[in-house]
Order: C-alpha cells, then structure tokens, then sequence
C-alpha cells in the first residue's frame, strides 16, 4: 500500500480567504490511480512548520504533494525550506528564465526583477515544466521516497498532476502496489439518490467485490465505480461489466462520464446537427447562458441571450403579450413557452430555451409555492414547457434549473 500525503501552502487558506480546491483534485487523481491519501496538511507560510511536516512526511509516507509558496516573494518559502531539506543548493536554469521572459513579453509587461528567481532551482530535483505560469514545478526522491512540489494556482497545478506526476508515480509505484486500481465516474441527473437506489437493485450483486459510492448534488448523482484486480485487463473488463449493468438499469438519467458537463454534451449535439440556440431566462438570471459560453468555440450554436428578470423586460424587450402575464403570472407554462418561442423568433435560432419560476425564499403566491420552476423549448416544429418542483433553497434551485434546462435540451437533441 502506498501511503501519500498533501500538504497545502498559504495563510490565505487559512483565514479562509480561498477554498481549499487543489487537494479535493489531488486526491481524487491519486485514488484514480490506486493511490489513496492518508493525510491532508494545510499549513501557513512558515518555515519551520514546513520543515516539520516535510521530516514527518519522510519517515512515515510515500508520497507527498505539496502545493503553494512558489511564487517569487518573501512568503514563497516552499522551494528554499525543500532545498534545505534535500541538502541541496540552487543553481540558474537559462531556459527556465526564458520560459518566464517569454510569458512577460507576450504580455507586453516589464518583468519584476522579483521573477529572476523563479529560474533558480535545486540542482537534485527533476524540474515539472510549467506551460501555464512562471513557476516550474519539482519533483525529489529522498530515501525513496517522492516529494513533489507545484504552485497553488489551480489550473498550473492540474496541469502537472495530469502531464507529469501521474504517470511518474504510477512507473514509480507500479511493483509496490502490486495490483491495478481504475474508477469511472458516470453522471446522472434528474432523479433522487434514493430514487436511483431503489432503480439499481441489489448493489452487491451489481459491484460484487468492487465498490459504487453515490455522490449527489444539485447537478445531479455521481456513481464512482472503484474496481481492484490483480492485472490489468481483468481491472478493464470488471469496469465493462458493471457499466454496462448500470447503463441497462438508470441510462435514461446517464448522460456522461467522468468529466463530462451537460453543457459540452449538449453543445456538441448542436454543432453535430448544424443548430443554433438562444435563451430567455428570468428565475436563472442568465445562468445558462454562462454554462453555455464557458466552453470554447460556443459561438458557432449560440447566438446570446435576453436576461428578462421583471415583467416590463419580459413585455418591453422579449415581447411577451400583457395579456398572458395578466391571465397567467409570470411563473406559468404559457409564459415559459412564449419566452422560448419569442427568443428563438428574434435571434432567428433553430433552437429557443427558457426559465421561469420562484427561486425564493420569497416570492410565493397560493397555488405557486417556493421551487416552482417552467422551462420552456421552441423548435420549428414544438413548442411546450415542462413543470419542475426543485425545493425551498434559492441557490440550489437556480443550479437544478439550469441543469434541467440544458437536460431538456439535450434531450430532444438526442431525437434528431
């Protein structure tokens, strides 16, 4: 078994400035590959306690990730106290200080002389490159055991776990763990945890010597699959069988793996069939519109988005009849479908989605409680909404709508 440790750098985790996000990441990676954390560590920008966990770390694990303090100011101490404790010494990499040149320059700022620094690494260590920042990564083995070091900008550290460190500590590790790890992550959405255990069965039958965690949240419910065997391709082929059952029995809710996001599946969807989108949202405050252009290149399906919070926006901009809002209230099926329809009609899309609802915790009426939520879909050839109760929380049930939303389209994307 291989015993591994975090160690998170930064007062300002401390005073909780930030979130802790690196080492959830981490620690999911490393059970990936069949390493699993033993300890989490966050600890201030302070010399000899960094020190002191590093002599711990040394005597009792195998492995030990650290994150944080290797920026180029006086409170960066995590390269100078690893040196110290490697007896090592710094030496002057020219082509790392070029890398950091470089990323100035293409940014037209005058590099700090502060940034020099950052060049300077222990003469022991393999250096991680970093393709995203100015601080290179570092990778010692001390008495067998791995130390490794990246900076706590999140996407520079995902970078080298998933570049570098990953595999190096599966070759390194491989001959101890003496067994082979994998996990799949499949993504359901629109049912209950309980709802999708009672779907499933029997777990034990479906899992056998294997294990299947249920992990729910607003998006929905994660199953991680955890498979162990002794090589290889019986690891493959148990991971196969229990997909697959898992597929038979809940795959109207499945709609990814891993790190799949409703909005890169749905946006794929549009691209494949040559389709276009535009959103009117009121309870969602233009929420969908942000999942939707977050992912690169969404500007070949979506054409933008009407934010229509109040009823003058809804009449005024959307051109919603004052009638249907008088009959119906902002928060019904008529109004869910005009919104899609009048949106898709004025960005001249294939595709029209809407929202509308009471998020709460204020806002409700008789007959229309907290959590009452109208998506709406307009096509050339449909025009419907669909009802949703999503609970009495404000900001849950925005993120369950946008969910449903991206779901429902997705959805009908899949019946082309």
């Amino acid at each position: 078994m291989v015993k591994a440790k975090i160690i998170s750098i930064g007062d300002e985790i401390l005073i909780g400035q930030i979130n802790n996000t690196n080492s959830t990441f981490i620690c999911g990676k490393l059970y990936s590959i069949g390493i699993k954390v033993d300890r989490i560590i966050t600890i201030g920008d302070e010399r000899g306690v960094l020190l002191s966990e590093l002599k711990d770390s040394l005597e009792y694990f195998d492995v030990t990730l650290i994150t944080g303090g290797l920026g180029p100011t006086h409170d960066d101490i995590t390269k100078s106290v690893l040196t110290e404790f490697a007896g090592d010494n710094l030496i002057k990499r020219v082509d790392i200080l070029e890398h950091i040149k470089g990323i100035f320059s293409r940014r037209n700022i005058v590099m700090p002389v502060s940034n020099e620094e950052q060049a300077m690494v222990p003469s022991k260590a393999s250096v991680i490159w970093n393709e995203n920042g100015t601080a290179p990564g570092l990778w010692f083995e001390i008495n067998n055991k791995v130390f490794a070091a990246m900076p706590g900008v999140p996407y520079e550290m995902k970078a080298m776990m998933e570049e570098y460190i990953l595999d190096n500590l599966r070759k390194r590790f491989a001959v101890k763990m003496g067994y082979y790890s994998r996990s799949e992550t499949i993504l359901t959405t629109g049912i209950s945890e309980s709802g999708l255990f009672e779907m499933l069965g029997d777990i034990d039958l479906i899992v056998r010597k294997s294990k299947i965690a249920f992990l729910p949240s607003p998006m929905g419910v994660r199953l991680r699959i955890d498979v162990t065997e002794n090589d290889e391709s019986s690891v493959k082929l148990e991971l196969q069988r229990i997909i697959k059952i898992l597929h038979d029995k809940a795959g109207k809710y499945i709609y990814g793996h891993n790190d799949d996001s409703m909005e890169i599946i749905a946006g794929n969807l549009l691209k494949k069939y040559g389709l276009t989108l535009a959103t009117a949202e009121s309870c969602t405050g233009g929420l969908i519109s942000g999942r939707i252009t977050d992912i690169s290149g969404s500007s070949e399906y979506f054409k933008g988005g009407i934010c229509c919070y109040s009823n003058e926006i809804k009449e005024n901009i959307l051109g919603i009849t004052p009638g249907t809002l008088k009959k119906y209230g902002a928060v019904s099926p008529e109004t869910a479908e005009e919104m899609a329809n009048n949106v898709r009609v004025k960005f001249n899309t294939d595709i029209g989605l809407s929202t509308t609802g009471i998020a709460g915790p204020t806002g409700a009426i008789p007959g229309k409680p907290v959590g009452l939520i109208y998506i709406g879909f307009s096509s050339k050839d449909k025009l419907y909404s669909r009802q949703y109760f999503m609970g009495d929380n404000r900001e849950r049930n925005r993120m369950k709508t946008v969910q449903a939303a991206l779901d429902l389209l997705r959805r009908e994307l899949l019946l082309l």
